[in-house]
């Protein structure tokens, strides 16, 4: 963390306590609540990010994941722009509304939508529940000035009405009460400010994405998460080259795979590599069957979970990860 960032962001409500530094950056430390007694909260930084969470907690499966597998999505490593694409169409944001304003993002994993947002001189202020925040540093620490820390979306520690922008995908359907998360993130919003959230869909007939994986996730979100990756890195590379003969080979093959209960994040359109397909393969199969919690909605579930008096304007429609919603904040 920069001493910078400390002074704009927590002076107002932490003491800094420097252990390690180096290049303005605080690597070792702790942040002390002020006019606090003994009981006054503390918050160590460690490997320069502070930690308002516990580093392990109920994501430990998306730290492992994305620790493993930090560079997999980030659109300089795959040569590709998939991060981008789904980004820009998506939250429908432009370059030059997102130039010098505060953005507060919700969720960082490894960082593949944060080093979008580096490409756009938004002032970025980025947190995960879970150690992928170590992976976002590695990756994109070098990319651009932006705070990052480990925390919780529910205990946000930031007065309401702070960002312009508050960017949340692949998030919400994983916490433990969805609509008290969202409504936390949504109150740091700005009068005026831009919300962009995605939602995983709720489908009511079989699919070869869902079908398969809640067939599963009984058994396996209750697994140890590195001996349910060993199983996934196992049985991916045997079943890919049917999955992948199946829906290339076959018009109905999608519909077939939904009544084959194996799951498998197979992405033939993408225009990865076979060894990419491979590894986004086991990444994603892992990320859908390790995750606590999954609570997917349709769309007009989510159109009731977003619902203020305060929203100015919203667009809700079925984006690339399920459903997308667009608020601005009046």
């Amino acid at each position: 963390m920069k001493i910078d960032h400390y002074k704009e962001y927590f002076s107002s409500r932490f003491d800094l306590e420097i252990k390690e530094e180096g290049n303005g950056e605080v690597l070792t430390g702790m942040l002390v609540e002020k006019d606090g007694d003994e009981s006054a909260k503390k918050v160590p930084i460690v490997r320069g990010i502070p930690r308002f969470v516990p580093e392990s907690n109920y994501a430990d499966n998306f730290g492992l994941q994305w620790n493993k597998y930090k560079s997999t999505q980030l659109d300089s490593a795959s040569g590709l722009s998939l991060t981008a694409k789904r980004f820009w169409e998506n939250t429908n944001w432009t370059k030059d509304e997102l130039r010098g304003k505060r953005v507060l993002e919700v969720g960082s994993g490894a960082g593949r939508f944060s080093e979008i947002f580096l490409g756009t001189e938004a002032e970025l202020v980025s947190f995960d529940y879970s150690c992928a925040v170590d992976a976002n540093l590695s990756s994109n620490g070098q990319k651009g000035d932006f705070l990052l820390f480990q925390g919780d979306l529910y205990d946000i520690p930031f007065d309401d009405e702070s960002f312009d922008f508050v960017f949340c995908y692949g998030v919400l359907q994983h916490t433990p009460d969805p609509l008290k998360a969202y409504d936390s993130i949504f109150r740091k919003l700005k009068s005026g400010g831009k919300i962009s959230i995605d939602y995983y869909r709720k489908f009511e007939s079989p699919n070869s994405w869902s079908t398969p994986k809640y067939l599963w996730r009984p058994i396996t979100s209750k697994m140890n998460p590195k001996h349910l990756l060993n199983v996934i890195k196992f049985y991916v590379p045997l079943y890919l080259p049917f999955d992948t003969f199946l829906k290339r080979k076959f018009k109905n093959g999608y519909n077939i795979a939904a009544y084959i209960p194996i799951p498998i994040w197979n992405y033939l359109t993408f225009g990865l590599s076979e060894e990419q397909r491979k590894e986004w393969a086991i990444m994603d199969t892992f990320d859908a069957l390790g995750a606590r919690y999954d609570y997917p909605k349709t769309l007009e579930e989510i159109r009731e979970m977003v619902a203020s008096e305060e929203n100015h304007s919203e667009s809700l429609f079925y984006g690339s990860n399920g459903i997308v919603a667009n608020i601005e904040k009046k």
